[in-house]
């Protein structure tokens, strides 16, 4: 039957269909309907059922993005977080502006141990670029399966890390960092400090600024790469330099074992200077040795000698017990608890209070303290700062030692500098009262102006007492062991203290730890000046050198090239009104 023939039959038996009973053509169409019916039904709940599958997943994965993004970061115990490794710490500057200290971006070398396919290749390519490179070490971190981070090198050169990348190592990687540079290297290192590998402040202004509130934030990651308002201190980085130099000169020229000096504001209490040698370098401070990081101006102490003279002085003058027109018996030692109490060059006579200043005379100072007493000594000093802690920024500052109990001995040789211990920054620090009008002023490593120093300052001796210790200093700047620290143009005055070292619980005589103090213009004081050097020998090698001729000389070097810097016109003639023609 041909194709044309069977669509005729069909449609002939469809039309002979709707002519029969309707019963049986009914239920045929019925059927046919259904089965239609149910196939788009079916068909509708398939497609419903794939959305359903589709949008159940689409939001199973949204909420693990969501859960993601909200969850805190994965730390171990081997790497900090990106946003606390790049935290920026504040810039350092000097009273100019200068840069003391920095951040400079670099990076460091990780590893995944367990991507590394050859831990041997891995090594090897690494050692071709970082020669000092620990070998061994290495291939225990990259040959650990287990491990998913390990560092290999901190603090890369951008050259390194060309060249590393170019080796292609899989498993290594780069980790952006923050590194610390200091500009002047060892020129302030003692005051800058330096910080560790993870850029916390170990030292000095450093950790001062990490201990006002900057490592707090970084452990509760609130802070971030953005610069921070840099911290000016009251250095001048040009007079540091100078200091610097006077310092390292004098300890090469006497072979002594260290020396020191520091410059004060005698108005503001500011810090324009302070050198401590051995010194170390900040940006490597590993390489020095360990006595480069003993600062021996304000952690180190010391018997600061005849220097202390200076402040006996100044007690007896302010307890109005003591005058400048009195005069004390000299010619004989002085004999007490079995010990003798004499004088290095003694006159061998009755001298007076400036006499007793201007000849170092330990007999005359001595007598000047007992008439004030034990007790009445002991509270000067303490007035003074002398026997406490000396508060300010630096975090490196001893603490004094004194005599358990005083006695009238212990009164008596700590009159002449033997017997207390102390820093030769507090020295510095308490002769700013001697000179200044009597006002102790707490001293700073950060800008301060005169008003604000006014608010804090303590009167501790008379106006007059001050007055009178700066005609003596003045004196012995002119006739006295002073005469080598004379600056033509700048009067000069002080003290010198040549005190001798304590070897094996006992005083010898051939190792001197010297110091001079000293405060310019006398007539109007604007600076103090201390320089100490310790165990310096005399130029031919047969000797331990004086104070006279190893610390004065170096305070005279420090103002003649600095007063200019720092303000102070020369005068010149009799009353500071000649000029300078030549030279």
């Amino acid at each position: 039957m041909t194709f044309l023939s069977r669509i005729m039959l069909l449609k002939s038996q469809a039309h002979f269909s709707t002519d029969v009973q309707r019963g049986g053509t009914s239920m045929n169409g019925a059927a046919f309907k259904g089965t239609a019916k149910r196939k788009t039904q079916l068909a509708r709940k398939r497609v419903g059922l794939m959305m359903a599958a589709f949008t159940v997943a689409y939001a199973v994965i949204g909420g693990r993005l969501v859960q993601y993004g909200y969850a805190q970061p994965e730390v171990t115990s081997s790497i900090l977080p990106a946003d606390r490794l790049m935290a920026s710490r504040p810039d350092i500057l000097d009273r100019n502006g200068e840069v003391l200290a920095t951040d400079i971006r670099t990076v460091s070398l990780f590893a995944e141990p367990h991507k590394i396919v050859d831990p041997d290749e891995a090594v090897e390519k690494l050692a071709t670029v970082l020669a000092d490179l620990d070998i061994r070490g290495t291939y225990r971190k990259l040959a650990n399966p287990n491990s998913r981070f390990q560092w290999l090198r901190r603090q890369l050169t951008p050259k390194q890390q060309s060249q590393i990348l170019a080796l292609g190592i899989p498993g290594i990687g780069f980790r952006p960092e923050k590194r610390r540079f200091y500009p002047g290297g060892t020129t302030a290192s003692h005051i800058v400090g330096y910080v560790n590998i993870d850029n916390r402040g170990m030292a000095g202004m450093e950790r001062y600024i990490d201990s006002q509130g900057l490592a707090d934030l970084r452990d509760l990651g609130m802070t971030g790469d953005s610069p921070l308002e840099p911290v000016k201190l009251s250095i001048d980085l040009r007079v540091q330099h100078i200091l610097r130099d006077v310092v390292v000169n004098a300890v090469d020229k006497f072979k002594a074992l260290g020396a020191g000096g520091v410059v004060l504001d005698v108005h503001t209490g500011e810090v324009l200077a302070m050198v401590s040698v051995p010194d170390f370098d900040p940006n490597n401070p590993a390489a020095s040795a360990q006595e480069g990081w003993l600062n021996r101006m304000s952690n180190g102490t010391f018997e600061m000698g005849s220097t202390f003279k200076s402040f006996t002085i100044a007690m007896g003058l302010d307890s109005g017990k003591v005058s400048l027109n009195d005069s004390f018996d000299a010619r004989y030692p002085i004999r007490i608890g079995g010990f003798t109490i004499k004088d290095f060059h003694g006159k061998n006579r009755i001298l007076t209070v400036p006499e007793i200043f201007q000849y170092s005379s330990n007999i005359g100072t001595a007598k000047v303290a007992d008439i004030v007493g034990t007790e009445g000594h002991k509270e000067f000093l303490t007035r003074l700062g002398l026997l406490t802690r000396v508060q300010t920024e630096l975090p490196e500052v001893a603490m004094p030692s004194q005599p358990r109990e005083w006695k009238k001995l212990n009164s008596i040789t700590i009159s002449f500098g033997h017997g207390v211990s102390t820093t030769p920054f507090q020295t510095a620090v308490a002769a700013v009262a001697l000179v200044n009008g009597g006002k102790l002023i707490e001293p700073t490593f950060l800008p301060r102006t005169r008003e604000q120093a006014e608010l804090i300052a303590k009167q501790v001796i008379q106006p007059s007492t001050s007055k009178d210790m700066r005609y003596l200093f003045e004196l012995n700047g002119v006739k006295g062991s002073g005469r080598n620290a004379r600056v033509e143009g700048f009067n000069v005055g002080g003290k010198t203290g040549t005190a001798d070292k304590v070897v094996n619980g006992r005083y010898v005589g051939d190792k001197n730890f010297n110091a001079f103090l000293a405060a310019f213009p006398i007539d109007n004081p604007r600076y103090v000046v201390l320089a100490v050097i310790d165990e310096p020998k005399t130029d031919k090698g047969n000797g331990a050198a004086l104070a006279g001729t190893s610390a004065a000389p170096m305070v005279g070097e420090i103002i003649r090239r600095s007063a200019a810097i720092l303000g102070v016109e020369p005068k010149f003639g009799e009353d500071g009104s000649a000029l300078l023609v030549s030279y």
